[in-house]
């Protein structure tokens, strides 16, 4: 399936956010890309332009295309709760995104890459579909083979971060998907209301 390929710095300096990871080019140049700099004028934004932005931003974010992003919405929709929140449930319990969040890859691309190349085990067997959900009670484990890869370890001993539904254990390289995660413990700066908004039209 196809992904976004293009320049990483002029999508993060649309959103004015780090989409895919620190950019150093964020600091250097703070505002939207185009010839005429941060200068130009620009007219108020609509309000579906708002919401539309704020679609693009999550789809960006997580990597995920737009016929994926919108039966990902639909699923959320049909749960019971909050559909906004439920849509960042579902798209943080991705495999790939749980991979990332575990500091085992340093961006999500990365790790769509190290799950699309058989290294990551779901419940002890090997997973290579990086859109794989999982469910409270998973166990996502890096192979035995994989452990001592250089990309690995060097990822993990930069951006290992503790995350509240995830139980790492470091010297077998294994986590638990404890639990579903909560909106405040997301710490994407991201307004998923405004998604539902422009679903509900």
């Amino acid at each position: 399936m196809a992904r976004y390929r293009g320049p990483q710095s002029k999508i993060a300096r649309k959103f004015k956010e780090p989409i895919f990871g620190y950019d150093k080019t964020l600091d250097r140049k703070p505002y939207p890309p185009g010839m005429h700099g941060p200068n130009k004028r620009k007219g108020k934004k609509s309000e579906f332009a708002v919401q539309l932005n704020e679609k693009q931003k999550v789809k960006y974010t997580y990597g995920v295309l737009e016929r994926q992003f919108r039966n990902i919405f639909h699923k959320a929709a049909s749960r019971k709760g909050i559909t906004g929140e439920n849509l960042l449930m579902l798209l943080e319990s991705r495999l790939d995104n749980t991979v990332f969040r575990l500091g085992i890859a340093p961006t999500r691309r990365a790790a769509r890459q190290l799950v699309l190349h058989k290294h990551v085990m779901v419940n002890d067997k090997v997973v290579n579909v990086p859109s794989f959900t999982l469910r409270p009670g998973d166990k996502v484990a890096v192979r035995e083979k994989s452990r001592t890869l250089v990309a690995i370890t060097d990822s993990l001993s930069r951006n290992f971060k503790k995350m509240p539904w995830l139980d790492w254990d470091g010297a077998t390289m294994t986590a638990q998907f404890a639990a579903q995660p909560r909106r405040e413990d997301i710490p994407e700066n991201i307004k998923e209301q405004l998604i539902v908004e422009l679903y509900s039209k």
